[in-house]
């Protein structure tokens, strides 16, 4: 089908008879409207953002908070930490940052670090995605890691 054709069938002429795929009314009938995306669900349920954040950096040993997750990063700071992190093949647990504002702020006022993403290992804050990239080279990651 052309593009001639596609706009008469979205575009019914004044006095025109009604074709097949118009509506019975022979009116307009607007495009269906486009479905917001849902908002994101916090992470951390009916805690606090402190607690949660403290319970979750004591539960797992290599936590990364960041924007999105690895498989769909909505940054490259975070894209690069999550990929330094996965390459050590150690279980890593993340936290979606963009699901909850007050994660995203109650991190940064824990840490004092201003920036996402934040890496914790064995509880102990780290750094960022440049400290974490900086480690990693020099092989102080796979010692932390070890």
């Amino acid at each position: 089908m052309g593009l001639i054709d596609r706009i008469k069938r979205r575009l019914p002429l004044i006095g025109a008879r009604p074709s097949p795929a118009a509506p019975a009314s022979g009116g307009y009938r607007p495009p269906p409207a486009e479905e917001e995306a849902p908002e994101p669900v916090s992470p951390r349920g009916s805690l606090s953002p402190r607690a949660f954040i403290e319970q979750t950096v004591k539960e797992h040993p290599v936590v990364l908070f960041m924007k999105g997750t690895p498989a769909s990063p909505q940054c490259g700071f975070s894209a690069t930490a999550a990929g330094i992190l996965s390459g050590y093949g150690k279980p890593l647990h993340t936290v979606n940052i963009l699901a909850d504002e007050d994660i995203r702020q109650g991190v940064k006022d824990l840490t004092g670090w201003p920036t996402i993403p934040q890496i914790f290992i064995n509880g102990e804050f780290v750094g960022g995605a440049d400290i974490l990239r900086d480690i990693h080279q020099s092989g102080e990651l796979a010692k932390l890691l070890s």
